[in-house]
């Protein structure tokens, strides 16, 4: 990671920190997948013991789906109330008192069995989305503004990387040997209880965003002191100029409300060119994948499919961490395009397999290959990608209603194919995949033509591309054309 920047213990430590609200998301994602036949036999017996009958199967299947899905809603509610919560408190203190949640929902799941009530389990799946979706916002928008601008990338990869290893922790703490048995599947859930813990413990050491006390709260010493920390040299100049410069930037415009992103034609391209790519990662099929890769394996003539889909997660993993260390070399744009085109031609790989399963046994494996295959591609670009360039397309007044709207409308695809997916895959078939892999190309062109690249460049500059081209009329936009115009004579961009 020796991007010209210097990774100090300070700024690691924070960074560390933070990610650790990633992990909390990323468990608790997966978390739910493993036990659901035994928590299924809960609903059952629960309702069994209040109407002295079993459960009818729509009903079960009704609350089975309400315990997945509310979670997704409440990352809705959760991501839409970053603003409200950052500008007030700052950045530091607003990841301090999210873990308030994660505690009571962490009650409400351990206690759920004991209470003989699976709506304790409901509202805690809701109350741990609600602090999921704030998570989503906090942590890259803190990590975002605590990065050197050439560490900017590979720092905010790490949002994904914690997610990623929530999941696959999810999915090893979920083997029946471990928790994902009728005993243990309370204490499953409610582990999300120590990360916050933790979290609360190291927060009051790191640093607030120094972007924020000079901005915001127009603390300049303070700011300079904790810049002095997080790089490791007195020599903060230059970081200290072009945050003044976006100070003085902010002080001429007026409050941005979420409404005004809509409005300002300034900022009209940007939150559209966010939201579309929070809506390539979720509506990327990659959700689909992992919600239903076991019976994809079981389909596909696997005999354990829990081990493959712990797999998939390895492979989840691994992939992150690559383009932790390329995404400053290659920077955000290639790699976004990369991954797109990657993983639209690993679902008609996929597609093909299924469709093909029952002629040829051997196409089991095709189907195994092009899985790991759409997860590596999703965690080359799309998966780590649009988390933490939304954060760099706007300035600091922006910044947090923008990371707001990106993070409504990825948990609200997130909802939507968690929904849906199900019905659209017995509609249609082996076939599901190729209605993604349309929108991936559909997502590849669109990232082409109106994705700019960020890499090595200030907030301040890649808001001055945005404020250029509104000028000069939104439908004559081209990132190819304003990439080329600011990267100037470095070909290192």
């Amino acid at each position: 990671m020796e991007c010209g920047g210097k990774v100090t213990p300070q700024l690691m430590m924070a960074v560390g920190t933070a990610v650790i609200g990633s992990l909390q998301f990323g468990y608790n994602t997966g978390v739910i997948n493993a036990p659901q036949l035994i928590i299924e036999d809960f609903y059952n017996e629960t309702w069994h013991s209040r109407f002295s009958e079993d459960i009818s199967h729509p009903t079960l299947t009704a609350l089975w789906s309400l315990s997945v899905a509310i979670f997704s809603v409440g990352g809705m509610f959760g991501s839409f109330s970053v603003g409200l919560f950052v500008n007030r408190f700052g950045r530091k203190n607003s990841m301090l008192m999210a873990n308030v949640l994660a505690f009571i929902a962490a009650a409400f799941f351990g206690f759920s069995k004991l209470a003989c009530s699976f709506e304790m389990l409901i509202i805690g799946r809701f109350i741990i989305g609600l602090y999921s979706g704030l998570s989503t916002g906090f942590v890259p928008l803190y990590v975002e503004e605590i990065s050197p601008t050439s560490l900017r990338g590979a720092l905010g990869t790490l949002h994904q990387l914690g997610v990623v290893i929530g999941i696959l922790l999810a999915q090893i703490l979920g083997i029946e040997a471990i928790m994902g048995n009728s005993t243990l599947w309370p204490v499953l859930l409610s582990i999300t209880l120590l990360p916050a813990v933790l979290q609360c413990i190291l927060l009051p050491l790191c640093p607030e965003s120094p972007r924020y006390l000079l901005i915001n709260c127009n603390e300049e010493s303070k700011a300079r002191s904790i810049l002095v920390k997080l790089r490791g040299t007195d020599e903060v100049s230059e970081d200290m100029h072009e945050m003044k410069e976006e100070s003085q930037q902010m002080m001429r415009e007026k409050k941005v409300t979420i409404l005004e992103l809509f409005r300002s034609q300034t900022y009209r391209q940007p939150i559209f060119v966010a939201i579309m790519l929070q809506l390539s990662q979720q509506l990327s099929g990659i959700n689909a994948v992992f919600y239903y890769s076991t019976g994809i394996f079981h389909r596909a003539g696997v005999s354990q499919p829990v081990y493959a889909t712990i797999g998939a997660g390895l492979v989840n993993v691994a992939f992150t961490v690559v383009s932790l260390f390329v995404v400053e070399r290659t920077g955000r744009r290639p790699l976004h395009l990369i991954g797109l085109m990657g993983m639209a031609v690993s679902a008609v790989f996929l597609t093909v397999a299924m469709a093909l399963l029952d002629h040829f046994s051997w196409m089991s494996y095709i189907s195994i290959v092009a899985i790991f295959s759409f997860v590596a591609f999703f965690e080359i670009g799309p998966g780590p990608i649009p988390w933490f360039i939304v954060a760099e397309l706007f300035s600091q007044g922006p910044r947090p209603a923008a990371i707001a709207v990106a993070g409504f409308s990825n948990w609200s695809a997130n909802f939507l194919v968690g929904m849906g997916f199900q019905y659209v895959e017995q509609l249609c078939g082996p076939y599901v995949f190729i209605i993604f892999t349309v929108l991936l190309l559909g997502f590849f062109v669109f990232t082409y033509f109106k994705v700019p690249e960020t890499k090595g460049r200030t907030f301040d500059e890649i808001s001055a591309g945005f404020r250029q081209s509104a000028g000069h009329g939104a439908d004559k936009y081209s990132a190819p054309e304003e990439f080329n115009t600011l990267r100037g004579e470095d070909p290192d961009l």
